[in-house]
């Protein structure tokens, strides 16, 4: 074994190892403590550079564009709120320890690896995370249906019918329906509507397509008052809330045994 395989399987390892613990820490707690990535980054900074100084000095110009092609993306998905904090940090760690496609681990299937992945190996990982992540969306609608099967309730009862239908066709692929008293358990899952007094000894129900940590409890409380005073039914829109880190971490292994998922998709449709 050489000393190049050594390093590639150290980087492989430990962004696996990171990713994994990260992905655990976000689902058991929906935090991820900034140590993880100031530990990670280093190691994999110091692997790579190594790896390239002694056997492939040639590839770091193209370190750095992978490097700050991946470092943009993150901030640009964590600007536009698409990705948080932890997600856009392990995409940037995952740059420096993995820029290209490892040469030395080949996917089962042959051709699997764009000539674009091959180089920014990251938007590999990121573009197989986004895909498993809309793939749960199928899981939503899917649950949702049978809900609706078995107890033979609206989707959206009250004023939640005025709701607009983008805003119903997203609560639809990323939420379901749950019980305020299981929602008041589960501090993990968010509501997705919320309740307003509109002074006439009514309530107005409304979609909260985006959820956010700040005033979840309020909202809860809200709710649980509505529905013990019979102003609403005991079922109400929340989400899970998957951390993406899972999605991320998915991602990896899958690119580093199958390659990349959505050029094998594009491929194969193209035939």
């Amino acid at each position: 074994m050489t000393f190049q395989v050594i390093f590639t399987a150290a980087r492989v390892s430990v962004t696996a190892a990171f990713l994994i613990y990260a992905s655990w820490s976000d689902y058991k707690t929906r935090e991820v403590s900034n140590r993880v990535w100031a530990i990670y980054a280093p190691i994999a900074i110091v692997l790579s550079l190594a790896e390239l100084l002694l056997y492939d000095p040639s590839k770091l110009t193209l370190f750095g564009i992978s490097v700050g092609l991946t470092v943009g993306l993150a901030f640009l998905l964590f600007y536009s709120g698409a990705f948080g904090g932890a997600d856009s940090k392990a995409l940037m760690c995952i740059a420096l320890a993995l820029p290209f496609a490892p040469a030395l681990v080949t996917p089962i299937l042959t051709g699997s690896l764009s000539p674009v992945s091959q180089f920014i190996f990251p938007l590999t990982i990121f573009s197989n995370a986004v895909l498993f992540a809309a793939a749960s969306c199928i899981y939503m609608i899917l649950r949702n249906l049978v809900w609706h099967k078995k107890t033979g309730k609206k989707m959206f009862a009250g004023t939640l019918e005025s709701e607009s239908v983008w805003k119903k066709l997203v609560i639809l692929i990323t939420g379901y329906k749950v019980t305020v008293a299981k929602l008041k358990e589960k501090w993990h899952v968010f509501p997705m509507e919320d309740v307003e007094d509109d002074g006439e000894n009514a309530l107005k129900r409304k979609l909260v397509v985006v959820p956010h940590d700040e005033g979840r409890d309020k909202i809860v409380e809200r709710l649980s008052n509505a529905a013990q005073a019979g102003k609403i039914d005991a079922y109400v829109w929340a989400t899970p809330g998957l951390p993406m880190l899972i999605f991320i971490t998915l991602g990896l292994i899958v690119a580093l045994l199958f390659g990349d998922i959505v050029w094998l998709l594009v491929r194969f449709i193209l035939g």
